[in-house]
């Protein structure tokens, strides 16, 4: 699944989706380790970032590395990396600041995770609009729907006609 999952849609997440591309919260990665472990199942979720800092955007604030890490310690989720949303600006240096901050970040986590846990492989973060920077700062996974089916108001026009 990607995109906010909001708390109350955890079950019906769980029923339809192996993998839960953005949990923002501790609170948020807990309930659905709880619902996870009560189904008896594991599924593999990316953390989201707030990297830009921008008071709209929701995610883990980047200064406070202790919820990310708590996160780890949940049996019944499996951490596969973290994702932003880069900044909403022209000025590419503040776009790569935001996205050389989540790999030191998956990096700096990577460190410190508990003996046994695999170590976090993804970074998504990129959209059409900037995903080669995202690339070169170790992005592996991008959201490309502008750059492959135009504005999202012209495609869904077409979509109607």
């Amino acid at each position: 699944m990607i995109g906010h999952l909001q708390s109350n849609k955890i079950n019906k997440a769980i029923s339809l989706f192996d993998s839960i591309d953005s949990i923002n919260s501790l609170s948020l990665a807990e309930k659905l380790n709880v619902r996870a472990n009560s189904r008896g199942k594991t599924v593999s979720i990316l953390l989201e970032i707030n990297t830009s800092g921008e008071e709209t955007k929701s995610g883990f604030d980047p200064q406070n590395d202790e919820e990310m890490l708590a996160c780890f310690e949940l049996s019944n989720i499996k951490i596969k990396g973290l994702m932003t949303v880069g900044p909403f600006v022209e000025d590419q240096k503040e776009k790569r600041q935001a996205f050389s901050l989540l790999r030191k970040l998956k990096e700096g986590a990577n460190s410190q995770i508990p003996n046994g846990y695999p170590k976090m492989k993804e970074l998504s973060m990129g959209m059409s609009g900037d995903f080669e920077i995202a690339t070169e700062e170790g992005g592996t996974m991008v959201r490309l729907g502008t750059a492959l089916f135009g504005p999202r108001r012209e495609y869904m026009k077409q979509k109607k006609q």
